[in-house]
């Protein structure tokens, strides 16, 4: 969790904390910035779905709903009196350059923890676990784990 102190020196938070001098502290959530990193995530073009299987089928189910359990398991926080790191696990839509869909994330995620709680975020890890194939839902984690064993070809 983050403690942001609002006592005279708002150079501690870089100004960004909305309190009024010497009135109290603001302690926000990991499930707080969780949230946040994983609605600015889905709102992002290109992002089919977050989480793997059991957070991807709840997120299904609640229909993908604004602070939705799902969210908060599918994108993982942690959070420092100062900073966040975020780490989160995407299925991209078939035919988007991951690599600009990644950059695209990490700018969306940024302006929106940063915006919203003020915290520094320092590290956006992304794992991107499948392509998703319009028309082929029905397939859902049937190819998850790889080729069928044996050493890998590459590092």
């Amino acid at each position: 969790m983050a403690d942001i102190q609002t006592q005279g020196d708002s150079s501690r938070t870089g100004g960004r904390s909305g309190g009024s001098d010497g009135r109290g502290k603001t302690t926000i959530s990991d499930n707080v910035v969780s949230t946040i990193a994983g609605i600015a995530i889905r709102e992002t073009d290109g992002v089919h779905s977050v989480g793997r299987a059991a957070s991807k089928a709840l997120g299904t189910v609640t229909g993908r709903r604004s602070g939705a359990s799902g969210a908060r398991r599918a994108v993982k926080v942690e959070v420092g009196e100062k900073q966040a790191a975020i780490d989160v696990d995407i299925e991209v839509e078939y035919g988007i350059p991951i690599h600009e869909l990644a950059d695209r994330i990490r700018t969306h995620v940024v302006d929106a923890v940063e915006t919203m709680t003020g915290l520094e975020v320092v590290e956006i890890n992304i794992v991107v676990f499948d392509v998703h194939i319009p028309g082929d839902d029905d397939s859902d984690d049937d190819d998850e784990g790889g080729s069928g064993g044996g050493t890998s070809r590459v590092q």
